[in-house]
């Protein structure tokens, strides 16, 4: 089928060959159990395992046993947030957060008592700081901000958000779904947390992500089970990163990841986004040009472009450019809270993102789409 995929975002697609290879690999070579025996399958597995583990701890300023894997940046926000938040406290967000950070927020404050503000991302970064810093009480915990948004790819300040964390005394979580291979995040200078998606920008396979710590904050277990550590106790390890493994790890999933981050770390994040960026402004300077279309332009950001057609609902104009062969979210990408700011919670918008695989001549043809599907609706 000949269809380019401009939903990047959510996955990337293609990947590149060594991914696919590597995942062959683990099926064919590496089907033991890792940390489950002393037997060689066991151990080849889990040295496999270990590789992949260290190269993420390297990507991210990490020590090893502080990169944990989890089952997607959804499963690392959970346990990032209510690892620290679920017997109670205060907790403050950016009003551009996926719902992979809002709900398990809300629940926290629906089921544990815990509280939770609202901060105003603005076009200055110093004013959202302040608009963080405003909100700190002293029963604050954690603050909680996206490092790009996954709706308009505004990059928000990271660094800046967790000195003032670091200033308070206080955790600093980010989620990095949208920016983990594209711009450079260490766990240093008062960011405590990074969780991020293995499937998006760092080119694995899905079903992989990644909580990686500064080693600053003990999470408490929101789950438990076989861990191959200190089992002869009836409670949960106390080590990294098994105490927050339990279960069976997608042992093929960590091999391809491995695959993924040596992509990214031998193409460079700076060359990636460069690319990425050049194809995004290329698509707003064409479609800028089209009757009806609305563009919601951000100046700093991540490889993300969200437009309208006129009035039309979001999912209609992305289902039309399905139909000419191109991939593209509309909607509301499970970020109501970025639409309710951007005054599009009823139409959502329709999102172009691009990855390293896409080319100039794919976005010209695109832009033919969209030009298309304007004069038709």
């Amino acid at each position: 089928m000949n269809f380019v995929n401009f939903d990047n975002s959510a996955t990337t697609f293609p990947k590149p060959p060594s991914v696919a290879a590597a995942v062959q690999t683990a099926f064919t070579r590496y089907g033991g159990n890792p940390g489950r025996g002393g037997h060689k399958l066991s151990v080849a597995t889990s040295e496999q395992v270990f590789k992949t583990r260290a190269a993420a701890a390297d990507m991210f300023g990490a020590q090893p046993q502080d990169a944990v894997f989890a089952a997607n940046c959804t499963a690392a926000l959970n346990m990032a947030i209510k690892g620290m938040m679920q017997y109670g406290g205060h907790i403050i967000i950016s009003d551009y957060e996926h719902n992979s950070v809002f709900r398990p927020v809300y629940a926290l404050y629906k089921r544990r008592g815990a509280t939770f503000s609202v901060a105003q991302i603005s076009d200055s970064d110093e004013e959202t700081v302040e608009n963080f810093r405003r909100l700190i009480r002293s029963d604050t915990k954690c603050i909680c901000c996206m490092a790009a948004s996954n709706v308009t790819g505004r990059l928000m300040p990271i660094r800046e958000l967790a000195e003032l964390c670091r200033s308070y005394g206080i955790c600093f979580i980010t989620d990095a779904a949208q920016a983990a291979g594209l711009i450079d995040l260490k766990v240093s200078g008062g960011v405590s947390f990074i969780c991020a998606s293995g499937h998006k920008a760092l080119y694995g396979p899905s079903g992989t992500g990644l909580l990686i710590s500064s080693g600053e904050y003990e999470l408490s277990t929101i789950m438990e089970g076989g861990t191959g550590a200190t089992s002869e106790q009836p409670e949960q390890t106390p080590f990294l990163p098994e105490r927050l493994e339990s279960g069976t790890v997608n042992t093929a999933g960590i091999i391809g990841l491995r695959a993924g981050l040596e992509f990214v770390k031998t193409k460079t994040p700076q060359r990636i986004l460069a690319h990425e960026i050049s194809l995004c402004e290329q698509f707003e300077q064409g479609i800028s040009r089209i009757k009806d279309v609305k563009l919601y332009r951000i100046d700093r950001r991540a490889p993300i472009v969200s437009f309208n057609i006129g009035e039309k609902n979001s999912q209609r104009v992305s289902a039309a450019l399905s139909e000419k062969g191109f991939a593209l979210r509309g909607g509301l990408h499970c970020a109501p809270l970025a639409h309710r700011t951007l005054g599009t919670l009823e139409q959502g918008t329709v999102r172009f993102s691009p990855a390293a695989f896409n080319n100039s001549r794919q976005v010209d043809s695109l832009i033919q789409a969209v030009a298309k599907t304007a004069k038709e609706l």
